[in-house]
Formats: structure tokens, C-alpha cells, sequence
């Protein structure tokens, strides 16, 4: 139990990276890890778009830059990790449809965050980004047509150690009840 704990006060978003490169047996580990994350009803909808040199400073000039905030920080680093998903017509449609839920997001969501935890665990640094112009972003990569772009994952080694952060007390977050 306590390394698993260990490894969630570790994991911090990063914004500053070494200029060294992340082997990709590490990030197929990554990878891996983000494939046995449970999705609705085993639809395994989650898929990875690995991009590198050129085409990740591509994707940082012509999908991040300022918009709209500046992400111009990811160019640091040597991967961008492009987390989608392929929509099931009966449980992300029809029963997300039914009950509010974006399940393909959830998805998305546990698989990313196995990917980054394995991450963690490897030694490298990560860090979410959710503000892209995701149209530009299919476009550039010619992604298929079934593919939903959820978010990119930056990944690489730290150049610098992140501060602790401090978080809302247990009590103060956790309630139970009778």
C-alpha cells in the first residue's frame, strides 16, 4: 500500500524538461498501463498517438501556442502523448446519452491517468493539457475519422524538482455517512 501512496505524492504536473530522450520501450510501458485501465462496459475505446521531433514542435506551434493560454513549454519536452478514443455507438451514445455521462471522457480520464502514473514510476515528469485546437490537432496528425481527441499528455525527465503542493485536508473532502 505504501508504495503505491508513494508514488501518487510523487506525481506532479510538469512544465520544465531535460533535453533528454524517453526511450520508447518506456513509453509503450506507459502505454501498457494505460491498456489495462478498465473502460464502460470493456469497450477498450482509448487509443495513443505518440508524437516526436518535428511533428511534436508541429503540434506545439499549430495546436497549443497561446491558445489560450501558453503552452509554448511543451516544446521542452521529447514526447507529446495524444490521448483519444473511439466512440461506442451503445455505451458511449446511447447509455452515456441516457445517463449524462460522457463516458468515453471517463474513459480517457482513467486510461491518461494510468499512463501518467506509470510515468511516475519510470522517472519521468508529465503534465495534462486540455486547451488545443483539436481540429487542427486530427488534421495534423490525419487521424481516423472515429478518433475523439481527449487530451495530450506531455512527457519527458524533469529539469527541476517540483514543489510539495498542499492539498485540502482528508476531513475536509471525505464525508461518510448512516
Amino acid at each position: 500500500m505504501q508504495m503505491i501512496h508513494d508514488l501518487f505524492k510523487r506525481r506532479r504536473s510538469i512544465r520544465k524538461y531535460r533535453n533528454d530522450p524517453v526511450s520508447r520501450e518506456d513509453i509503450l510501458k506507459c502505454v501498457e498501463a494505460a491498456r489495462l485501465a478498465p473502460t464502460a462496459c470493456n469497450t477498450q475505446s482509448c487509443r495513443f498517438f505518440i508524437a516526436e521531433g518535428d511533428l511534436k514542435n508541429r503540434i506545439v506551434d499549430e495546436c497549443l501556442g497561446d491558445y489560450p493560454v501558453p503552452n509554448g513549454w511543451a516544446r521542452e519536452a521529447p514526447v507529446i502523448a495524444v490521448v483519444a478514443t473511439v466512440r461506442n455507438i451503445l455505451t458511449h451514445t446511447i447509455g452515456g446519452g441516457l445517463r449524462k455521462i460522457k463516458y468515453e471522457e471517463l474513459d480517457a480520464g482513467i486510461a491518461g491517468e494510468h499512463f501518467v502514473m506509470q510515468a511516475t514510476e519510470l522517472g519521468l515528469g508529465t503534465c495534462w493539457i486540455g486547451w488545443f485546437r483539436k481540429k487542427r490537432l486530427k488534421k495534423l496528425l490525419n487521424l481516423p475519422t472515429g478518433w475523439n481527441v481527449q487530451s495530450l499528455i506531455v512527457v519527458g525527465y524533469s529539469a527541476e524538482t517540483p514543489p510539495e503542493i498542499e492539498r485540502i485536508p482528508l476531513d475536509d473532502i471525505c464525508k461518510f455517512g448512516e
